[in-house]
């Protein structure tokens, strides 16, 4: 743990923090336009020193793959294509759960997930790290989301959040993975290995699973990240102007497992 936090303290005495390393990543699945915006954002930050940032490309077109090659290499990121390493189809969210798990847990490291529908502030994933390394048995520390017009968005809409910002707060609901850091405590806590390869996205899983490990999820107001809901995933727009044909793809394909 070489990294460290100037942190104020009472009587104007200072003191160091020693932090742990984090790595972020991005998976994509096309929707290139706003995934190329989300890497932007997320590569313009002011990440902590040493932060290694990838980008996982779940088998997009051939056109996507060079796009999405083009844009980490200006960006200065890592990329790895998904179709180089694994014959598994799409989606392969456990497939880059389980490397970054293993890869953080060699280095004792902290995972922040970045989904390709989120754009960042330069702070905020941070400040995210930052809350994450610090809060008492911290398991998720998460972003709340918003929509371009800064109204709270699924899922924390569900949620009962102070209106006022500068507050983090513990939860027993489910967080979402749209911006939010899987500490090294977690990441050593959760057996992902042992999570269902059948189904699609993990965040409800993982968020209990927290729980029941004894860790503490964490919401924290006073970061907010815009959201486009569905964004990484066109087809579930489906839901709002083909109900139908949504249903019917989501149980026959099973797609969307949670």
């Amino acid at each position: 743990m070489n990294y460290y936090l100037w942190v104020s303290c009472r009587y104007n005495r200072y003191y160091y923090y020693p932090m742990r390393k984090l790595h972020v990543i991005t998976p994509v699945k096309d929707s290139i336009e706003l995934s190329l915006q989300t890497i932007s954002a997320v590569a313009a930050s002011d990440l902590p020193e040493g932060t290694e940032y990838t980008v996982f490309n779940d088998r997009s077109t051939p056109e996507n793959r060079e796009r999405l090659t083009r844009a980490a290499a200006d960006s200065g990121c890592n990329i790895i294509h998904i179709e180089d390493i694994t014959d598994r189809p799409s989606p392969n969210y456990i497939t880059i759960l389980r490397m970054m798990r293993k890869k953080c847990i060699s280095e004792d490291a902290h995972l922040c997930i970045v989904e390709s529908d989120v754009i960042v502030q330069s702070d905020t994933i941070c400040r995210l790290w930052t809350n994450a390394d610090k809060l008492p048995r911290c398991g998720l520390a998460a972003a709340v989301t918003v929509d371009t017009a800064g109204n709270i968005n699924y899922p924390y809409d569900k949620m009962s959040l102070p209106l006022d910002k500068g507050r983090v707060i513990p939860t027993r609901k489910h967080l979402s993975f749209c911006c939010t850091v899987l500490t090294a405590e977690l990441l050593k806590a959760v057996d992902f290995d042992t999570l269902d390869d059948s189904k699609s996205w993990f965040d409800v899983t993982i968020s209990n699973e927290a729980l029941r490990k004894g860790l503490i999820n964490y919401v924290c107001t006073d970061l907010r990240v815009v959201h486009k809901p569905h964004g990484s995933r066109p087809w579930k727009m489906l839901k709002y102007s083909n109900p139908l044909k949504y249903y019917w793809q989501k149980y026959t394909k099973m797609r969307d497992r949670i």
